[in-house]
């Protein structure tokens, strides 16, 4: 009907689930393996009860990519406005945290933040000859344009009651 096939580069089948800890104990590897969906890792995981869980942090891949992104962007703009410099981060960093801020996903979306905060440091210093900023005065200049913080905007173990039919 719809002629699908599947890419054999991009399919294998690995050990995931309860006992995927254990079969990887058992083949002499210290974690289970994990797999990339949807620009997110989803590795095997355990609740504060101690029960399986499947746990997702954003892509290495996607993360790295979109800082690199963010670089050239701003090595080509820095000596733009700082007003629009700013108001463009704020309004990625939020598209950023309404995709990225699921459950578990937390250290890995602040990671983020500091990295691009790193790299506003780093290019706005590079505006003049003169360092632009120490790090007490760019926490400073941040107090006055603050980036925006990341909440977890989806509880996907909360969607469990809207999509039980699927389940």
């Amino acid at each position: 009907m719809f002629n699908l096939e599947i890419a054999e580069d991009k399919t294998k089948i690995i050990s995931f689930g309860k006992f995927a800890d254990k079969d990887a104990k058992q083949k002499g590897n210290s974690k289970p393996e994990t797999f990339d969906f949807l620009g997110f890792t989803h590795y095997c995981g355990k609740s504060k009860q101690g029960n399986f869980r499947v746990k997702r942090k954003s892509s290495r891949k996607k993360v790295q990519g979109k800082l690199k992104e963010s670089k050239e962007w701003l090595k080509k703009n820095r000596n733009k406005d700082i007003h629009m410099i700013m108001d463009r981060f704020k309004r990625s960093l939020i598209g950023y945290y309404n995709y990225y801020c699921i459950t578990d996903n937390a250290p890995s979306v602040n990671n983020f933040r500091d990295k691009i905060g790193y790299l506003l440091f780093k290019w706005l210093n590079r505006r003049s000859q003169r360092k632009s900023f120490t790090w007490d005065k760019f926490r400073l200049f941040l107090n006055k344009y603050p980036l925006p913080s990341p909440r977890v905007k989806v509880n996907i173990y909360d969607l469990r009651k809207e999509i039980s039919y699927i389940l």
